[in-house]
């Protein structure tokens, strides 16, 4: 029986066990029925009597705070559900806050820079017109995803290169120099943080169907959110999507790694920090998975826990997902899910019986070595809980 057969089942050593207790989960289901128990599933009659607790959660959730390169706010990710997977605005993650120097007094225009030194200027406002749907994507902060930096909304913009296209044609070695407003009062010195700029190919631009985004569901980008022009690069960490964009410029092959580039090379996996911005590979989010939360359910006199978790990234879909709690126990396919984009993230979810209480570490793994899975592989996205009853 293969993988995307037996998924169908409660199977593996800890499902068989579940199965002969709660019967086996029916084929042909929806995929809300991972999540709201259908009539005749295995928690049918149940009662959902609490959540436990990740050990690693951070305290300050849905709460805006902080300002500037500090700004901050978390998603919490325990409350998807199959009806929420595209997050408000007012809930969608904030890495840095609006910079306290901005000048929204003034028209916006972003400026087109080519190698030979033209240059021209186009409007904030005319882009808005432009402006068309680009559909529901997912963005990744490269530094937290566990920490509810990581959420989804549908964009609506313009093609970077339909922007590209009138300065011409463009010189076969040109790189793209996306930057953005970055006039903070306050900076850590420190830090490499400064300077929000990123360099691509123009051609991992357009693989990846980049876009100067004007729109987030269906409003004007909030000033959190890189009002009223942002990078989107679906399938790139979101470092490299740039808020405030007021420069797009042709630079030589040759050019130097910006410093953001550098301040986040170690979280894109870059080899070292690169000198130059042609020896950085591309920014992606390989497949990545992590539970986001387990739910305790009573049924009878039994009780059951649920892990619900999302699967996001990577180049295609798979339904190889496995999951283990703890190091020394087997992997076993993850009983319900369906992912079909990777445009954005899809639920999951596992019916679990700890064998006794104690501390138990909940990991996800692919069961298919084509597909790359570096912080997947690495323990990253892994979540300990402390289960006290059975």
């Amino acid at each position: 029986m293969g993988l995307s057969t037996r998924r169908l089942f409660l199977t593996g050593s800890l499902g068989v066990g579940v199965a002969a207790i709660l019967g086996p989960w029916p084929v042909g289901r929806r995929l809300a029925a991972a999540f709201d128990p259908p009539p005749d599933g295995p928690l049918a009659g149940g009662v959902r009597v609490g959540l436990l607790r990740f050990r690693d959660e951070p305290d300050r959730m849905e709460e805006v705070y902080g300002a500037g390169l500090d700004g901050r706010f978390r998603q919490d990710l325990s409350t998807l559900t199959t009806d929420t997977l595209v997050t408000p605005n007012e809930r969608f993650y904030i890495r840095t806050r609006c910079p306290d120097t901005i000048d929204y007094g003034k028209p916006w225009t972003i400026r087109l820079r080519g190698r030979t030194g033209q240059s021209i200027e186009i409007a904030a406002d005319v882009l808005a017109k432009l402006s068309r749907a680009m559909g529901v994507h997912l963005m990744e902060c490269a530094a937290s995803a566990r920490g509810g930096l990581v959420s989804a909304a549908e964009w609506s913009g313009v093609p970077i290169s339909e922007v590209l296209g009138r300065l011409g044609p463009l010189p076969g070695d040109a790189r793209v120099l996306v930057s953005g407003f970055d006039g903070h009062s306050r900076y850590d010195e420190k830090s490499d943080e400064r300077g929000a700029s990123w360099i691509f190919t123009r051609a991992e631009l357009q693989e990846a169907g980049a876009f100067l985004a004007t729109t987030m569901n269906g409003v004007a980008l909030p000033v959190d959110h890189g009002f009223p022009v942002r990078l989107v690069v679906p399938g790139w960490y979101g470092c490299t999507c740039i808020k405030w964009v007021d420069s797009i410029r042709l630079v030589e092959d040759s050019v130097h790694s910006t410093r953001q580039m550098r301040g986040y090379a170690g979280r894109t996996h870059q080899h070292g920090v690169p000198k130059y911005a042609r020896d950085f590979q591309p920014a992606v989010i390989d497949l990545a998975a992590m539970p986001i939360r387990v739910e305790r359910w009573r049924v009878g006199t039994r009780v059951v826990h649920r892990v619900v978790g999302i699967i996001w990234g990577g180049r295609r879909t798979t339904d190889d997902l496995v999951i283990r709690f703890n190091a020394d126990q087997p992997y076993v396919p993850v009983e319900s899910y369906v992912h079909a984009t990777t445009s954005t993230w899809s639920l999951w979810s596992h019916l679990w019986r700890p064998p006794a209480p104690g501390r138990y570490r909940i990991q996800l793994s692919i069961d298919d070595p084509s597909i790359r899975t570096r912080r997947l592989d690495s323990g990253y996205y892994g979540r300990t809980v402390l289960v006290q009853g059975v």
